[in-house]
């Protein structure tokens, strides 16, 4: 027997037995199709899940693709629950839109969406509370007390107070990088690593490029290893914008932690740039972090997993969404 969605994909049999979970990020998409007991059955990665920058159509049709592959061989679906945390999905609105887009695409008989920073938090704590910070492409927080009040941000970027992550790092080194070109600002490394990396003879043809749009702006975010790296050989400038982004991390989790009254809660940091595990980095999170820090080795698409599990499967108790 089948039937359609309300948008009328085609509509299998249902499989009761089955989750889907999805991280969709900024760099990357993951999606898992898992059992009852959380072991997989198919996963398929894809690119970024980026609604406010490239429109919601554009994102989710990279979910569609995605979850069409993992669901081809397993009787098409809807699946049991599809647990989707998702990048953009940060204000109320946001998650509404988003959670609308997929019960409507019939994947799942029901349908949790949230900010894909709750992702990491689930996958650095089976207990599923702490606080968990991603600093990634960009960055964001979330705190989950033990009885489920939950504290976040509007992780809108500059404009809702927020700085870090490999975009902010970087545009902080071309920024450093053309004024210690042109005299505005102290000699620093990252010059020559700016330049290098974009393949350009200077830094302003760098920013110029990027300007004329022969450029992506996203290659910017590339360049935090080379801001690690130009610290880790002395450069102050380099140093500094180090020492910033810890205070950056560890601000965002007292904050967190503080609005919940939490004290001494565990700290999880998950993205990219956390993960690459810089030493002076991490040392001065530690030293302003309000609880002890861990840096979460397993993909966000694990929390999503967890997180499914401990919903929907034949042992879950009876859980509300976080």
């Amino acid at each position: 027997m089948s039937t359609s969605t309300a948008d009328g994909r085609h509509r299998s049999d249902p499989l009761p037995d089955l989750f889907l979970a999805v991280d969709g990020g900024n760099s990357k998409t993951e999606v898992h199709l898992v059992r009852a007991d959380g072991s997989p059955v198919r996963s398929a990665r894809g690119g970024a899940f980026r609604p406010q920058a490239l429109g919601v159509p554009a994102a989710m049709a990279v979910l569609d693709a995605l979850v069409a592959e993992v669901l081809q061989g397993a009787g098409g679906g809807p699946v049991r629950g599809i647990a989707a945390f998702l990048a953009g999905a940060d204000l109320p609105e946001e998650i509404a839109t988003l959670q609308a887009e997929v019960e409507a695409r019939g994947w799942a008989e029901e349908v949790y969406v949230a900010n894909d920073t709750f992702a990491v938090l689930y996958a650095g704590s089976p207990e599923r509370q702490g606080v968990a910070v991603v600093c990634g492409t960009g960055i964001n927080c979330v705190a989950v007390a033990p009885d489920g009040r939950t504290a976040t941000f509007p992780g809108l970027g500059w404009e809702s107070g927020d700085w870090g992550g490999g975009g902010d790092l970087g545009r902080a080194a071309l920024f450093w990088a053309v004024r210690a070109e042109d005299g505005r600002g102290p000699a620093t490394a990252l010059l020559k690593a700016v330049t290098a990396h974009f393949d350009r003879p200077t830094a302003l043809d760098v920013v110029l490029a990027i300007h004329r749009g022969q450029e992506s702006d996203r290659r910017v975010a590339e360049l935090a290893p080379a801001v690690f790296a130009a610290a880790d050989a002395g450069d102050e400038v380099a140093g500094w914008l180090i020492d910033v982004l810890a205070d950056e991390i560890a601000g965002m989790a007292g904050s967190a932690a503080r609005s919940l009254g939490l004290q001494d809660p565990p700290v999880l940091l998950g993205g990219s740039v956390a993960a690459a595990g810089h030493a002076r980095l991490l040392d001065r999170v530690r030293e302003r972090a309000p609880g002890p820090i861990t840096v979460v080795t397993d993909a966000p698409v694990v929390g999503a997993v967890r997180y499914a599990v401990g919903r929907w499967g034949a042992d879950a108790p009876v859980v509300s969404p976080a």
